[in-house]
């Protein structure tokens, strides 16, 4: 092996609302069945990378929960596996992550305990796939510092505020680095993977710290980008970031699309996540189905169309489902009419209410479950 992987996912989104507000973003349903984290694991699994380290920090109970096995993603059990690193209060240090180069900073032991000559970094809360392989070996290609994987500006026009914008020369060095301009004469966005040897980013790490410097793109890309050499590796395919509301429905609503669904689930190298045994989803006479992704352990009895259904969502009689997201575990009520929203996980919908949302304008639905109570 001759990386190992480091991948952020501690992190909290504003633009995610009340969604953040029980779970990482890192741990937002995606496709049916799956966690956004999902992708990143699933790429270091497919590029061979078989010792992994997670960085979780907010809201981490769910990751956490979904994280408690290596099996799911076949890395490694004797030579490598799947870490999980929380922050931990020690003489040395008593505070949680600052920064996404803090994060890995605080974990260093797990970069000194290796012996791989470089890292794989990335974040996850981006739906995608790659072979890693590639981008490592154009960076030792290159004779690089560090290598950014680079993608153009996403096709649902996402708000270039967002990203990391970059400038290249012919020869693909990065030359300028703006993290979220106001502004930007460049379409092409950082998209959150990097590689780098390890005995330089321990090096880089510890400067940093010792600076109080805490943030991996700006105190280590934009700040080393003329001293450096730091190359760009084009990401080709399909990606996006989920970390706003609209981003995420629109990810989301993407794999309704069935060339979407093929490029990631079509091929030998998939998308693998941690399994729950459910039954088959059922569909009751009454039940009507058009371009819809329905996971396992639903029951059906109304109609359904443009939407995306994650597990154990049962949808009760004469009901209308339109252009929506239902989380896990939702209980729909007859004769109830949902469009243009994203129903929370756990939420009970009561017969005979209508939520409406615009498009471009998603409704988010959160109902108390009360199916249990005396």
């Amino acid at each position: 092996m001759r990386a190992i992987g480091i991948v952020l996912a501690g992190g909290n989104s504003s633009k995610m609302g009340i969604l953040a507000e029980k779970r990482a973003v890192s741990a937002m349903p995606v496709a049916g069945s799956y966690r956004s984290v999902d992708f990143a694991l699933s790429n270091m699994s497919n590029s061979h990378i078989q010792k992994v380290a997670v960085c979780t920090q907010f809201n981490a109970r769910s990751l956490n929960q979904h994280l408690n096995s290596s099996k799911w993603w076949d890395f490694g059990r004797k030579q490598g596996g799947l870490f999980v690193l929380t922050p931990t209060i020690t003489l040395e240090n008593d505070s949680w992550y600052r920064g996404t180069a803090d994060a890995i900073y605080q974990n260093m032991d797990f970069l000194k305990d290796s012996h791989e000559p470089y890292v794989i970094i990335t974040s996850a809360d981006c739906v995608y796939k790659m072979d890693y392989n590639k981008m490592l070996e154009q960076h030792i290609a290159k004779k690089a510092d560090i290598t950014v994987a680079y993608t153009h500006v996403p096709e649902h026009g996402d708000d270039l505020r967002r990203f990391g914008v970059l400038t290249m020369d012919e020869d693909g060095r990065i030359r300028e680095f703006e993290e979220k301009p106001e502004t930007a004469d460049s379409s092409i966005i950082n998209a959150g993977i990097y590689v780098i040897r390890r005995r330089l980013l321990i090096e880089l790490l510890e400067k940093a710290n010792s600076e109080n410097r805490y943030d991996f793109v700006k105190d280590i890309l934009v700040r080393y980008r003329e001293t450096r050499l730091i190359y760009g590796y084009e990401l080709k395919g399909y990606w996006s970031n989920i970390a706003t509301v609209d981003s995420y429905f629109n990810t989301n609503m993407d794999f309704l699309r069935r060339d979407v669904r093929d490029y990631f689930f079509g091929d030998y190298d998939g998308i693998y996540s941690k399994i729950e045994d459910q039954p088959p989803a059922k569909y009751n006479p009454g039940a009507s189905m058009k371009n819809a992704l329905v996971s396992s352990g639903c029951i059906i009895n109304g109609k359904v169309e443009n939407s995306v259904l994650f597990r154990k969502v049962y949808v009760g009689a004469n009901c209308v489902i339109r252009n929506s997201i239902i989380l896990n575990d939702v209980y729909i009520g007859d004769n109830t009419v949902i469009e243009n929203c994203i129903v929370e996980s756990r939420g009970t919908i009561k017969a005979n209410e209508v939520y409406k949302g615009e498009p471009g304008n998603i409704r988010i639905v959160i109902e108390e479950n009360d199916r249990y109570r005396i």
